[in-house]
């Protein structure tokens, strides 16, 4: 059995073993981060666009991040509540962020004239954050990658013929020897986010790309061999009966928790605080706090983690909005982080607008309707040993069954039930917990 045959070690969200951090840490941090930065205007402005290298190269002849601070980046992520971090170290364009061997396409050869990776990696170690390393399996710059549907040459009128040239087990011999430098020259690895496979994605008779071209296997035992204890996502179409790492739905939370023949997975929701990965300075659809930390509320009530992107400045810097965001998730976790570090699912009935989570005899109750005060809940009659608010560790009272209660004025709580009391002003708490300690 090849290491890209194992199964994981966590193959569902308890998260034992050499990945058990993965479920206990719950919050994360993707940094998109590249050439696209000046454009301003979405990390897929080449495709999207269809530039030539030509008109690109305009980006990498003015890159110079000359406020770039990457211990600022960190500490924001840590006040954030984040645990980990993802970064782009090449994205679909083909520009690298590390002094790379294998090509000329990177930040040293800017006016940057630096590896920008290596910094970022020792101030979120300094954090005392995780590192994962995004790598992109497409390469619009390199000249052995084939025009295909995503390619920005893919309307060019030769593009049949400009293909001839181009042999892509070139191309998969230069990722592997990126990916070898990318898991020699930064101590451990906690992560590799491989982005993305699409072997179906036939156009005007170019075909798509999948694990045949990635050589996709021999890329994940070059992985395995050097970092046996990294994760290792699911993007890289590998052959079915291979179980991933972690599954990664990306810009939306599943209905249930994701799972590959009918078996559990470790997942991770990845999302954007607006609509775009890379800085988009004209983007207006940025979510509300409530969304922001619904998002990572709704992953974790199902099992998941949740990767959050940031999309720094051409300036290196995040801008206002981006540390807006950030200093929401800052805020809540402050308080709330229990019902998120190392919690989960819960078995217990959901009341109507809130989400549960539960770690031990802790259950959290997340209150996302805020109700005129009272919440029924099923399930819990005669479990609880106490209720309070965790923002502020104030008691929160219940009604339990009784048979004779007012008509008029009295709250009618069924067999089987409980009914939390709630003051009538919402907590000032984008998302107010509750805290059921569970009788043992």
């Amino acid at each position: 059995m090849t290491s890209s045959e194992r199964l994981p070690e966590n193959p569902a969200s308890g998260g034992a073993g050499k990945h058990a951090w993965f479920s206990q840490d719950r919050l994360g941090m993707f940094i998109h981060w590249g050439l696209y930065a000046l454009g301003a205007r979405h990390e897929w402005l080449k495709n999207r666009e269809e530039l030539t290298d030509d008109h690109y190269q305009r980006y990498f002849d003015n890159f110079d991040p000359d406020l770039y601070d990457p211990k600022e980046w960190a500490r924001r992520a840590r006040l954030a509540g984040m645990k980990y971090a993802v970064v782009t170290t090449k994205h679909h364009e083909g520009f690298c962020l590390w002094d790379s061997k294998v090509t000329d396409y990177k930040a040293p050869n800017t006016p940057c004239g630096k590896d920008l990776l290596t910094p970022l990696v020792d101030a979120f170690r300094a954090e005392g954050l995780k590192i994962g390393f995004y790598y992109s399996l497409l390469d619009w710059h390199h000249p052995d990658f084939p025009i295909d549907v995503h390619h920005p040459l893919r309307n060019h009128p030769d593009a049949k013929a400009l293909n001839a040239g181009r042999n892509i087990a070139n191309y998969a011999a230069y990722m592997r020897e990126q990916v070898r430098e990318l898991l020699t020259g930064f101590g451990r690895i906690d992560i590799i986010w491989f982005d993305f496979s699409y072997p179906g994605r036939e156009y005007r008779g170019l075909p798509g790309k999948g694990r045949a071209d990635w050589e996709s296997e021999r890329l994940v035992d070059l992985v395995r061999e050097l970092q046996p204890g990294i994760i290792v996502n699911n993007r890289l179409d590998l052959p079915p009966g291979t179980l991933p790492d972690v599954t990664t739905p990306e810009q939306y939370t599943p209905r249930v928790a994701p799972a590959i023949a009918s078996q559990g997975v470790l997942w991770e929701a990845c999302h954007t605080f607006s609509g775009s990965w890379g800085y988009h300075r004209d983007e207006n659809t940025w979510k509300s706090p409530e969304q922001i930390i619904q998002l990572l509320i709704d992953s974790v009530a199902l099992g998941g983690n949740l990767l959050m992107n940031v999309g720094p400045t051409g300036r290196g810097t995040l801008d206002g909005r981006a540390i807006s965001a950030l200093e929401v998730y800052q805020n809540w976790m402050a308080v709330n982080g229990r019902s998120i570090y190392g919690a989960g699912p819960s078995g217990y009935p959901v009341p109507a607008g809130c989400r549960y989570t539960q770690r031990g005899n802790r259950l959290y109750l997340h209150v996302y309707n805020w109700p005129y005060r009272h919440i029924h809940i099923e399930g819990l009659a005669d479990r609880i040993a106490y209720a309070q608010f965790l923002h502020d560790a104030s008691e929160v009272h219940w009604l339990s069954h009784a048979k004779d209660v007012d008509s008029n004025i009295g709250v009618t709580v069924p067999e089987g039930m409980i009914t939390l009391e709630l003051p009538v002003r919402r907590p000032d708490v984008t998302v107010p917990v509750i805290e059921i300690v569970l009788k043992a």
